[in-house]
């Protein structure tokens, strides 16, 4: 099917969307498949071997973990935080996953073979999943790739799935793959980036389901701010940082002593944006609820910066609910469009073209949305997305300990006020400008491939080995 706002913008469990979400997702079609065959009763033996990235930092991005649950049956759009944490304590506590939700099999997380220095012709991220009899016969068995925000791939359907694509756009009203076709549509139809966006959704849901999903997508990161200012204390994982969004947000509500408590003082408008970003990768690194944006590294750039939107644009002081229900939807579907040409024409994954491809993608993506919300022509929507992506490029993917902290979370708080100065910029000008989203979406992708391994989430260079984890 071709790309949409809800692929991109799905719900779903932290810390990585591909070295997490995308695993369980894939562990979840491999079970389902194996109980739709008949043979679920005869497994004996179940063997998951995790290649390159997946194997490299999987322990950091709870990639193993995540694998159990989705062999178990549990999609990451559907499972609730604390379902996570009683079902993986029962699997460590006995030492068997229920295989399907249904055949009790010994096997954990020690039980996986990593492969970090294979990688599979498709992409970096590979894991396989076979199952045998008692006899030591193969039932069935599958090899994925977790290609970026959540997406997977099977081996073998590559081609098969970008002829889907391909074919699934041809049914779209105003089908586009590049900003210059996205920017001629808008010319002749007199529509916005974020209207097309809407038109390409209509062929699928009706305007009340788009409108209330995305409602509902917003209202998720809300709940992931709302979560993650109440914990305190360390992030898991050993590398002892510590959660500061909870005493960022005491401190700048002190600052609105005597006021309305949803006042929101102009002169700190970005020590909120740091505090949003903050806290949903806080909570991203926690393994909470989040929404990929469009991946969740950079889950939360674009969440503060749609906060900047409903709080600190011009007017926004004045708007009604239905006002700032407008702003969300219109950002979120023209972050959607740009989110589109990034994951058609070159990747979103970290682990494929470095952290230019997630923090990049997202940073251009919010500054669209923010571009068209208040107020700017398609020209100068392109504009604000080239200009955040081609301050992006070149951008390392190298997490100390494989964990999604350092530098993730205030990488997320930089690029947000990245993607609001070109928002700016971009609003400033005219609309004209010498380097095209196009070009800077295709500079983006020949850098991640010139781009050593070693930078592109494998936690084998960069702060990753020159910084002392403990």
């Amino acid at each position: 099917m071709a790309v949409g706002v809800f692929d991109l913008f799905s719900i779903g469990l932290g810390p990585s969307s591909s070295h997490t979400v995308g695993p369980m997702r894939a562990a979840a079609v491999f079970a389902e498949e194996l109980k739709a065959s008949g043979d679920l009763d005869r497994v004996a033996s179940l063997r998951v071997d995790l290649y390159g990235s997946l194997a490299a930092t999987g322990h950091g991005h709870g990639t193993m973990t995540a694998i159990l649950l989705g062999l178990e049956g549990f999609h990451p759009e559907l499972i609730l935080p604390e379902e996570v944490e009683e079902r993986l304590a029962t699997i460590a506590e006995t030492g068997t996953l229920q295989l399907a939700g249904a055949v009790p099999l010994p096997y954990g997380v020690k039980d996986m073979v990593l492969r970090p220095l294979t990688i599979l012709p498709r992409h970096t991220n590979g894991m396989t999943f076979t199952v045998s009899d008692a006899g030591g016969e193969t039932l069935h068995s599958a090899t994925f790739f977790s290609v970026g925000g959540g997406f997977i791939v099977r081996e073998g359907e590559e081609d098969a799935a970008l002829k889907e694509l391909d074919e699934s756009k041809k049914e779209l009203p105003l089908p586009f793959r590049t900003a210059a076709e996205l920017l001629g549509r808008c010319q002749s139809k007199g529509l916005s980036i974020g209207d097309i966006m809407f038109v390409n959704e209509r062929a699928s849901r009706t305007e009340e389901e788009i409108r209330e999903g995305l409602l509902h997508i917003y209202s998720v990161m809300e709940g992931c701010v709302e979560v993650s200012l109440k914990r305190e204390g360390l992030l898991p994982g050993g590398l002892k940082v510590r959660r500061r969004a909870p005493d960022w947000h005491e401190r700048l509500m002190k600052e609105t002593t005597g006021q309305d408590p949803d006042f929101r003082d102009p002169k700190y408008w970005q020590e909120w944006v740091n505090l949003i970003a903050l806290a949903v990768n806080e909570e991203n690194a926690s393994g909470g609820r989040v929404v990929t944006a469009p991946t969740n590294g950079a889950a939360g750039i674009i969440p503060a910066v749609l906060y900047y939107a409903l709080h600190f644009a011009p007017g926004m002081d004045k708007a009604t609910q239905a006002d700032r229900d407008d702003v969300v939807v219109k950002f979120l579907l023209t972050a959607g469009a740009i989110g589109v040409l990034y994951k058609e024409q070159a990747s979103i994954s970290g682990a494929e073209v470095g952290c230019q491809g997630e923090v990049g993608s997202a940073s251009s993506m919010a500054a669209a949305g923010l571009a068209e919300v208040m107020g700017g022509t398609p020209q100068q929507v392109e504009n604000a997305a080239e200009i955040a992506m081609e301050h992006n490029l070149g951008l390392t993917c190298d997490p100390i300990g494989g964990l999604v902290q350092i530098p993730c979370i205030e990488r997320n708080a930089i690029a947000a006020a990245k993607a609001i100065n070109a928002a700016k910029m971009a609003l400033w000008g005219d609309g004209s400008h010498r380097v095209s989203l196009d070009e800077v979406i295709v500079t983006m992708r020949e850098t991640g491939k010139d781009m050593s391994s070693k930078y592109k989430e494998t936690a084998m260079g960069g702060l990753a080995v020159n910084v002392v984890e403990c």
